[in-house]
């Protein structure tokens, strides 16, 4: 909003009568305010009163990551059974290994707070999966979340890769940091403390045991302007 602000001219004090201009006067050039737009922030992801328990479902979102080849659909995901982030999986050759999984518990991309999207590292054969090249990203380099409803982009910056055992990956304040401290809790998600947008992306690392990964690799990322 652009606040006029008044009593640039033509005030007296002391008289109630008008002034009379000055037959030499000019009227002055109107002064042009420019303020910044406000951060986009894509509207509402999901239909109102879907439980996180419920599957996952289509958002309009789509995420690349240029350094690494990632241009991928996202799917809205909640909770398992055992209250764990769901990361759909599928036969050899479904899509789902090609799609990302943003929690829709957390924070929407772009807004104040915390917004996690996971994706897997390799498919049921082993083959690499949509962010099979998640190691390979470096601080600086870009990341975007685009609404495709109106094709806008979000913009990111990597800030840090942390690597995480089982162990390490339930401590409550490795929690807070991948999903914001607001979803760890059990609650709505909150705005970060710095004011500032925060993304992480998440995925499968270490070595393959009893059918699982034994550890997360995690990027964070940060809201930066648009180039």
């Amino acid at each position: 909003m652009v606040a006029a602000v008044a009593g640039c001219g033509n005030i007296r004090v002391g008289d109630d009568r008008p002034a009379a201009p000055h037959p030499l006067a000019v009227a002055p050039a109107p002064i042009t305010v420019r303020v910044p737009p406000q951060p986009f922030v894509p509207g509402s992801l999901i239909a109102t009163g879907l439980g996180l328990h419920a599957g996952p479902v289509a958002v309009p979102l789509r995420l690349e990551i240029p350094a690494i080849g990632v241009n991928a659909a996202v799917l809205g995901v909640g909770l398992t059974a055992n209250d764990v982030m769901d990361a759909p999986q599928g036969a050899a050759g479904n899509p789902v290994w090609q799609k990302v999984f943003w929690y829709r518990g957390g924070g929407i991309p772009g807004q104040s707070g915390t917004a996690t999207i996971a994706g897997h590292v390799d498919d049921v054969l082993g083959r690499p999966a949509v962010f099979a090249r998640l190691k390979d990203l470096r601080p600086g380099d870009a990341v975007l979340v685009v609404d495709t409803r109106a094709e806008r982009a979000i913009h990111f910056v990597v800030i840090e890769t942390d690597t995480y055992s089982e162990r390490q990956a339930s401590n409550p304040g490795v929690l807070s940091r991948i999903y914001g401290p607001g979803p760890v809790a059990g609650s709505q998600p909150q705005p970060a403390p710095d004011g500032l947008a925060h993304l992480t992306l998440i995925t499968c690392a270490g070595e393959y045991v009893d059918g699982a990964y034994n550890h997360h690799l995690v990027v964070y990322t940060q809201r930066t302007a648009t180039p």
